[in-house]
């Protein structure tokens, strides 16, 4: 079964570089490899690192967004399953092999992970940190907190050609509304491992009040689109801290070893 892998990028070569190098370790190989350069400046170089992998690379003469980005990426696929990856987030070997496992009886899978912050040392981000993100599959509790990251996430291609794509229009939300759109339609599953790792800003710490609008603007467009009511936007880390995310909680397997991905590229900054 072959696997459409589709990201989006703008201006992280270093990181998008680690992420083609963990997608070159996977025990279950992608078929192909979707790059969408967002009018950024070059990744050629990460491209020309990972000649076994077959990459196509979209080049954007313009910035269209992160949204729009993927979905001209998903558009351009051709293999019966897609995988959605953020240029930065990183896969475990055994990722890819467990979600296409996990596609026999379901449309959508999407796994645990593991959120880490990191410092940048000789063109390596050497994690810091490290949280386990990992709840259970609630659809009715979705509608208020979502709990899906969609790096590493796998569906049937033929979905968009029910629901469409993503949606633009509540753009810091579309992976939210997206998986709202896909569990009232298909088989959703959640798999118990944490083998995506997830690179967390704090940027949402220090929105100014003016992106704070704009988010809250998004917020309120997602909600009216699902009747999800009153959403307000609050700190990432107070939200997971609340009661009713609390107790969703789940187990999950852990395997990350703590060791940082070491791209083909990383030689080429100066230390």
């Amino acid at each position: 079964m072959g696997v459409s892998v589709v990201i989006a990028t703008y201006n992280r070569l270093l990181p998008l570089a680690e992420l083609l190098e963990s997608l070159s370790k996977q025990t279950y190989k992608p078929t192909q490899v979707i790059i969408v350069n967002d009018g950024g400046s070059s990744v050629q170089a990460a491209v020309d690192a990972y000649p076994e992998l077959s990459i196509e690379l979209i080049e954007l003469r313009e910035n269209v967004g992160h949204v729009e980005a993927r979905n001209i990426g998903v558009r351009a696929a051709t293999e019966d399953f897609i995988m959605l990856c953020d240029d930065d987030d990183l896969l475990l070997p055994c990722h890819m092999e467990r979600m296409i496992a996990n596609m026999n009886d379901a449309d959508f899978v999407y796994s645990d992970v593991e959120i880490f912050h990191y410092r940048t040392e000789n063109g390596m981000r050497i994690p810091t940190d490290r949280f386990l993100f990992a709840y259970e599959y609630d659809l009715q509790a979705m509608r208020t907190f979502s709990t899906y990251v969609p790096s590493g996430s796998m569906y049937r291609r033929t979905i968009h050609d029910v629901i469409g794509y993503f949606d633009s229009y509540v753009h810091n939300y579309w992976d939210w509304d997206f998986f709202l759109r896909v569990a009232n339609e298909y088989r959703v599953k959640r798999v118990p491992i944490a083998s995506v790792l997830y690179a967390f800003s704090n940027e949402g710490d220090h929105l100014s009040k003016q992106m704070n609008e704009t988010r809250q603007m998004y917020l309120n467009r997602l909600s009216e689109k699902h009747g999800l009511g009153d959403l307000p936007t609050k700190n990432f880390w107070l939200l997971l801290s609340e009661p009713d995310v609390q107790k969703r909680q789940a187990k999950s397997e852990v395997i990350w070893d703590g060791e940082p991905f070491r791209s083909r590229l990383a030689h080429l900054v100066r230390r």
